[in-house]
């Protein structure tokens, strides 16, 4: 198998993601679905080949065997670069490969809530957050965020990531960024120090435990701009993950943390455009106000989504509002839509403009 011409394919198809797994053809995620390429069966032998060849240093492939799994990214001359997670299977390597565009889209290109995301660009401290599912355009939308500063701020930027995906060039501002295992052995162990490094934004790639959560509130304390992800699928669960990091004895002392440090918290999902031509985000937009603050101060933060259902004013958008605002501008299938609601009934009301009792 060509493994060059495989990524080439990626490109062309324009996929998201390729995968590589034993004894079947090679497959792509094009526009959300899974597809087939060609008839060649991968080998045992032959993906070993191709681990090989992907790993590429020594180093490289003593963390794999140590760790049995690996996320790096392979840049392929003259096609593009890619993420790569690889892990073993069934006694096997097998490999996911996102294709990481070399460019970094406007809100506006990429159909995300522009003036929401500009205005949390213009913050100059507190902690946003960017949830969703594997896939669902987090990063994207981090690095479209970073990029408006770059060009409109001087600012010193700081990232940390696993792996770095997209590169920056400086601009206004200054971007240092830092690879977790190659520039530093940990998320808390770069922000043990990054506030010596006079930082004004700090991007985390993502959030997995405690010690990060509580580093990241710490640096935000200190009065740097601090941007995340999560892998939650709206605003509270989001806020009830973090809190749920630390022990109960601590939960009052976090959410006082969060009502004065959280700017917002903005939620993707994805879906295949009605007309074929890839995908479109779906977003649940949560912007902190005093209401809001009381409430998370409060730990009351199932209360909150009535709130962004009705925020419109202050640039707060639900999920169902923003999947039927999609169905009735032709973007989207109505079957898709509702596959993706948090709540099928809801979105049911909502498109056809009945709204419950207890929300009037």
């Amino acid at each position: 198998m060509d493994l060059r011409q495989v990524f080439q394919t990626v490109i062309e198809k324009e996929a998201s993601d390729l995968f590589l797994t034993v004894n079947t053809v090679p497959r792509f995620r094009v526009h959300g679905r899974i597809e087939s390429f060609g008839d060649h069966v991968i080998s045992v032998k032959e993906m070993h080949m191709i681990a090989d060849s992907l790993l590429e240093d020594d180093e490289k492939r003593a963390r794999f065997q140590e760790n049995l799994g690996i996320d790096f990214i392979h840049v392929e001359p003259d096609i593009g670069r890619f993420r790569v997670n690889m892990f073993i299977q069934r006694g096997s390597p097998a490999l996911v490969a996102r294709h990481v565009r070399t460019e970094i889209r406007s809100f506006e290109q990429l159909n995300l809530p522009h003036q929401v995301l500009n205005k949390l660009c213009t913050e100059c401290s507190g902690l946003v957050l960017l949830c969703g599912p594997a896939g669902s355009g987090k990063s994207t939308a981090i690095a479209s965020m970073l990029e408006e500063i770059n060009q409109r701020q001087q600012k010193h930027i700081v990232t940390i990531e696993d792996p770095i995906e997209f590169l920056f060039t400086h601009k206004k501002s200054i971007i240092n960024q830092r690879e977790l295992e190659v520039d530093v052995p940990s998320y808390p162990d770069a922000l043990k120090h990054v506030t010596q490094q006079s930082p004004d934004i700090i991007y985390i790639g993502n959030i997995r435990d405690v010690d990060t959560m509580r580093a990241a509130i710490t640096a935000t304390e200190l009065g740097a701009f601090v941007v995340s992800t999560f892998h939650t699928i709206n605003a509270v669960q989001t806020l009830t993950r973090i809190v749920n990091f630390f022990p109960p004895y601590q939960h009052e002392e976090v959410y006082m943390q969060l009502s004065s440090l959280l700017k917002g918290v903005i939620s993707l999902r994805l879906l295949p455009r009605k007309d074929g031509q890839g995908r479109i985000p779906a977003y649940e937009t949560m912007v902190v106000t005093p209401t809001v603050a009381r409430l998370i101060r409060e730990g009351k933060v199932n209360e909150i989504q009535p709130f962004i259902d009705e925020g419109d004013l202050f640039g707060m958008q639900s999920f169902k509002k923003s999947l039927v605002g999609l169905v009735r501008a032709g973007l989207v299938n109505e079957d898709d839509a509702r596959m993706r609601a948090d709540s099928r009934d809801e979105f049911d009301l909502e498109i056809k403009g009945i709204r419950r009792i207890a929300d009037i």
